[in-house]
C-alpha cells in the first residue's frame, strides 16, 4: 500500500507509474475521497474544540453561580454530532482502505519502462546449454517412460494440472526440497521456519494477494482461511503489527510449503507436464531489511537463488522485469530463468522482489531506528529459493541419457541414499 499523502502530493509521478504499469486504475476516485475525509476531520476537530471551550464555559458557570443547563445541553448535542461525524469518518477510511488496497507499488527508478516481457533486460547468463547429440525429450515424456509422474491417476485423484510422482520422481523432489533448504539455512544464513499453510484474510491482505488476486486463490468454505499461493504470506507476516529494534534487522527466513493457485488467468498456457500446476512445492526466501539497505538485500537474495542453480550446473540467466511485467507488490524484480532443452529456451524458476515498504503498510511492520526518531516502515523481500517442480523439469531435462535415463546431479547424490541415476534397468 501507497502512503496517501505521496499519491495526493505527487499525483502527476503516480500517474505516470501507472501508465507504465499498464494499470488503469482511477485516481481520482481515491482523491475524492481523500479530501471527504480531510472535510470530515476538520468538522470534527472544530466540533472538539467547541467542546473543550464549552467545558470551561460550564465550570466558570458554576464558579459564578450562574444556569449552566443550556451551555450543557449544547456540549450534548455536540456530543452526538461527533459521534455521527466519527462514524461517517470511518466509513470514508474504510472506502479509502479498500482503494488504495488496489493501487500497485511504485517502480524504483532502476526498473526499465516497458509494456511486457519483450522489454525485460537481460542482466547476465551462468553456464552453457548442453549441446545433445540426441533429440532431448520433454519431461512428461521422460517422466512417463521412467515411471515417475503419473498424470492419469493425478486428474483421477484430483483434476487436470495435479501430479502424482512415484519411486525416485518423489525421491529427487524431496532431495530437491532439503538441498535448498540446507543451502540457505548454513551457508546463506536463514533461519528455516515451518509456517501454516492455511491462512486468514488479513495475512493474505498483508502481503497484497487480497484483494486483487482472490479469483488465483483457493478459499476454505465456511472459514476465514486461504490456502498459501508462496511461503512469502506467512513468512512477510510474521511481524505483522510489530515493532522491532534496528538492531534485529534484517531477518533473513526460509520455509519450504506446497503452494496453491488456480492459474485463472493462464488457460491454455503449459498444459502439458508439471510446468504449471494448481499443487506445487517451493522454497521460499523472505527478508526484512532497513530502506537503506533493502536493494543491496536484493543483490544477495538473487544470488543465494543463482546459487542453488550454480551448484546443480543448470545454465540460466538473470533479467530485471519492465514495469509493464512487474508483479503488483514490487519495487524492482529480477527473475531467473533456467534453461529447458525441450523448449530450447530459458524459462522463469525464480522471481527475487524488493516491495521496500509497500506491503509493510500494509502489515504496520515497523522498526524504531537505533538514532531515535519515529518508528519507521520496514522493507520486505522475496524471492523463490527455488520452484522446486520447475527444478525437477530443469534436472530431468539437462541431465538425460540418450536411452531415457536420468543422471543425478553429484551435489544430490547423499540426498538420493547414494542413488546416481534413475533408470528403467
Amino acid at each position: 500500500m501507497l502512503d496517501i499523502k505521496y499519491v495526493r502530493d505527487h499525483m502527476d509521478e503516480v500517474r505516470d507509474f501507472l501508465k507504465a504499469r499498464n494499470h488503469d486504475f482511477n485516481l481520482d476516485s481515491i482523491l475524492e475521497l481523500d479530501a471527504k475525509r480531510r472535510e470530515l476531520i476538520s468538522e470534527v476537530e472544530e466540533l472538539k474544540a467547541e467542546r473543550n471551550a464549552g467545558s470551561k464555559k460550564v465550570g466558570a458557570a458554576k464558579a459564578k453561580g450562574e444556569d449552566p443547563t443550556a451551555i450543557m445541553e449544547r456540549m450534548k448535542a455536540i456530543g452526538e454530532e461527533i459521534k455521527a461525524l466519527d462514524q461517517k469518518v470511518a466509513e470514508v477510511d474504510a472506502g479509502l482502505d479498500d482503494l488504495m488496497l488496489q493501487v500497485p507499488n511504485r517502480p524504483h527508478d532502476s526498473v526499465p519502462v516497458g509494456v511486457d516481457e519483450d522489454d525485460n533486460v537481460e542482466v547476465r547468463k551462468w553456464g552453457d546449454p548442453r549441446e545433445f547429440d540426441f533429440e532431448p525429450l520433454p519431461h512428461w515424456d521422460l517422466g512417463e517412460n521412467l515411471g515417475i509422474l503419473d498424470f492419469k491417476r493425478g486428474v483421477k485423484l484430483a483434476q487436470s494440472r495435479f501430479t502424482v510422482m512415484a519411486g525416485p520422481g518423489a525421491r529427487l523432489e524431496r532431495a530437491l526440497l532439503n538441498f535448498m533448504l540446507d543451502l540457505h539455512v548454513d551457508r546463506h544464513g536463514y533461519k528455516e521456519i515451518n509456517p501454516p499453510f492455511m491462512v486468514n484474510s488479513a495475512t493474505m491482505t498483508g502481503t497484497g494477494q487480497l484483494p486483487k488476486f482472490a479469483d488465483d486463490l483457493y478459499r476454505i468454505a465456511d472459514d476465514d482461511l486461504w490456502l498459501i499461493p508462496t511461503a512469502e504470506v506467512p513468512l512477510t507476516n510474521l511481524h505483522g503489527g510489530e515493532i522491532m529494534e534496528e538492531s534485529d534487522l534484517p531477518l533473513y527466513y526460509t520455509a519450504y510449503t506446497p503452494c496453491f493457485r488456480k492459474e485463472a488467468g493462464s488457460h491454455g498456457r503449459d498444459v502439458r507436464g508439471i510446468m504449471r500446476q494448481h499443487q506445487f512445492e517451493k522454497v521460499e526466501m523472505v527478508k526484512l531489511s532497513t530502506p537503506e539497505n533493502s536493494y543491496e538485500e536484493l543483490e544477495k537474495l538473487t544470488s543465494n537463488a543463482e546459487e542453488v542453480l550454480q551448484l546443480l550446473k543448470l545454465p540460466y540467466r538473470v533479467i530485471t522485469l519492465c514495469t509493464g511485467d512487474m508483479g503488483f507488490g514490487a519495487s524492482k524484480t529480477y527473475d531467473i530463468e533456467v534453461w529447458l532443452p525441450s523448449q530450447g529456451r530459458y524459462r522463469e524458476i525464480s522471481s527475487c522482489s524488493n516491495c521496500e515498504d509497500f506491503q509493510a503498510r500494509r502489515m504496520n511492520t515497523r522498526y524504531r531506528p537505533s538514532q531515535g526518531g519515529k518508528p519507521r516502515f520496514v522493507h520486505t523481500l522475496n524471492g523463490s529459493g527455488i520452484a522446486i517442480g520447475r527444478a525437477l523439469i530443469a534436472v530431468m531435462e539437462n541431465y538425460q541419457r540418450t536411452d531415457g535415463s536420468i543422471e543425478i546431479p553429484e551435489v544430490l547424490v547423499p540426498y538420493m541414499g547414494g542413488l546416481k541415476e534413475i533408470t528403467n534397468r
